[in-house]
């Protein structure tokens, strides 16, 4: 039954192409075609946007800086004498007088496990992405 159905098909298919006239594209067909593409091939990508703009990077510069600075100058300090120990000769006299404050310490420590933390956080963010 279904190879009577299929050949019905094929014999109705075969007649319409033949009454059908054939069909030519327009002249400028091919520039329209063109046209399509180039539209098409011009994606918007995403622009790189930063995280942290410019104005963030230099405000949080300027208040390390600042931070920095207020401790050196204004801040206790404590003697380092984990340097003293070591026998660096040519660097224990260039550093010999330098005094670093508690809250010195306490912030380049804090900024070394931060950075570690994040670091990790970071690549397995981007490498999501």
């Amino acid at each position: 039954m279904k190879k009577n159905t299929n050949k019905d098909i094929e014999s109705f298919v075969d007649k319409m192409m033949k009454e059908a006239p054939l069909e030519s594209p327009s002249v400028d067909f091919t520039s329209k075609v063109m046209h399509q593409v180039l539209v098409s091939s011009t994606s918007n990508v995403t622009a790189y946007k930063p995280l942290i703009s410019k104005p963030i990077w230099i405000l949080l510069l300027t208040l390390t800086i600042g931070w920095i600075g207020y401790v050196m100058f204004v801040g206790d300090t404590i003697d380092v004498s984990w340097f003293d120990n070591m026998n660096f000769n040519q660097f224990s006299s260039l550093f010999s007088g330098v005094k670093i404050s508690q809250t010195t310490m306490y912030t380049l420590l804090m900024f070394a496990v931060m950075l570690g933390i994040q670091t990790p956080i970071l690549k397995r963010y981007l490498d999501r992405r």
